[in-house]
């Protein structure tokens, strides 16, 4: 097996990726909207809802003798090549911050060691099992799967198209019954006895119980609606699924989980990707966890508490507009409730450098919209930095006049990611430390 290793935001040496150059030629400058046709799992999975993340996005892009990496992070593999994106915080072993971000955001699990688990594809398939939930409520939100299909029968009762060869073999001699086939609209359809069959494979699993807890009400709703349930169907099912994706638009998040349910079983058949050749695997937007987790960290666990408003685009929430009429649709951040002052956030999942003009510009914008005199920048740091505060210039170099503002500025604020712990344990209760310093500043401000 043929592994490399590298970092979010970063330039990487073209002649480091030698060991993987067949995975290399099939993702560098490939868009991840083009990725996640040739089996590439991203999340969030519509990379288009995302601010940060766009499906024009490459994973790796060429620069001359480099490969720059971007906000991205998790596994893709070919054949025995694999390359693991981690976040730039990781150390030489393992990758505590960005399994923290999943922990917060995402409510993995703690029951798997990822520490102790060195085989990239079973950490790979592990962030397959840890997603199923999250997908699996985010389907149900919008009620049972329910679609038409065509049973077959043979009783007294005719009520759909006969089948005569069927008849012929099952009813000869004739004793009464008829052979027939009947179209209705039916919740236990392939789509929910794949979920079902999904289910009852994690159910096997040693943390399966643990795993499927925090879902038990959709599991219970998916049990009762597949009576016709068998183990032995599994194979049969995978494959009618494998025909017959889910396409309509509406029922987009059961899309998602069709595609995770068949990653997951097929694994449990063979490995992920061996024998398959095509690229594969699983990758995260840094940015969307970087923000949600900010959002945790500054809108307090009450509703009565939440010092700030926090759009999302993801779900089409909060939506603002810069003008009259419906023009300009702008999703800050985070907006402050306390309108004296108001201010205005943007979570930066960029390194400290590269948080320049076009991010002034924007969140200037929004501060001009919401009569802000004061704007945030949320980044991660792991050097302890402390705040760069920036005054907004007034005056002209023509007429030799400018001087700095003393009611309108930008603050770059970082929270500190620590580094060099020996244990996800100890990383867990230095980033308690971290927070409580980075809070403070946003909750004495608001």
């Amino acid at each position: 097996m043929k592994y490399l290793r590298i970092k979010d935001n970063r330039q990487v040496k073209k002649t480091e990726f030698r060991e993987i150059e067949n995975l290399t030629e099939r993702i560098v400058d490939k868009t991840l909207d083009r990725l996640e046709q040739e089996g590439i799992f991203v999340f969030p999975r519509h990379v288009a809802d995302s601010d940060d993340l766009s499906g024009t996005q490459t994973i790796l892009q060429s620069l001359n003798d480099s490969f720059r990496s971007g906000n991205v992070m998790g596994f893709i593999g070919y054949g025995d090549e694999r390359l693991i994106i981690e976040s730039r915080f990781s150390n030489d072993r393992e990758d505590y911050f960005f399994q923290y971000l999943l922990e917060k955001v995402m409510d993995f699990p703690s029951i798997v060691n990822l520490e102790s688990d060195a085989d990239y594809d079973s950490r790979l398939f592990n962030f397959l099992l840890f997603l199923f939930p999250y997908h699996l409520q985010n389907a149900m939100r919008k009620g049972l799967f329910k679609k038409y299909i065509r049973r077959r029968y043979n009783d007294a009762h005719v009520k759909g198209t006969i089948d005569v060869a069927r008849h012929i073999e099952k009813n000869t001699p004739f004793v009464g019954n008829v052979a027939y086939s009947q179209r209705e609209f039916a919740y236990d359809n392939e789509l929910m006895e794949l979920v079902r069959h999904t289910i009852e494979f994690i159910k096997s699993k040693p943390y399966g119980s643990s795993l499927l807890f925090p879902v038990k009400e959709e599991v219970k709703l998916v049990i009762d609606a597949t009576a016709e349930y068998e183990f032995y169907d599994r194979q049969k099912i995978m494959e009618a699924n494998k025909r017959n994706s889910v396409r309509h638009a509406y029922f987009r998040e059961y899309s998602d989980l069709q595609r995770l349910c068949l990653l997951i079983l097929q694994h449990q058949k063979h490995r992920i990707g061996l024998g398959v050749r095509r690229v594969y695997g699983i990758l995260f937007d840094g940015a969307w966890l970087w923000e949600e987790y900010i959002g945790s960290l500054i809108s307090g666990n009450d509703k009565n508490e939440e010092r700030f408003y926090h759009p999302k685009n993801t779900k089409g929430t909060g939506a603002q507009r810069l003008f009259h009429g419906g023009a300009g649709l702008i999703f800050p951040d985070f907006i402050s409730k306390e309108k004296q002052p108001r201010i205005i956030a943007d979570a930066k999942y960029k390194p400290l450098e590269n948080i320049g003009n076009k991010d002034y510009l924007q969140v200037l914008a929004y501060m001009f919209r919401f009569d802000a005199k004061t704007g945030y920048f949320l980044y991660p740091e792991s050097f302890g930095a402390g705040d760069t505060e920036f005054r907004m210039n007034r005056g002209l170099t023509y007429e030799n006049n400018v001087a700095p503002r003393e009611d309108i500025r930008v603050i770059k604020h970082g929270l500190q990611v620590p580094t060099g712990t020996s244990s996800y344990a100890s990383f867990t209760a230095e980033m308690k430390k971290s927070e409580k310093a980075f809070q403070k500043v946003l909750i004495k401000n608001s």
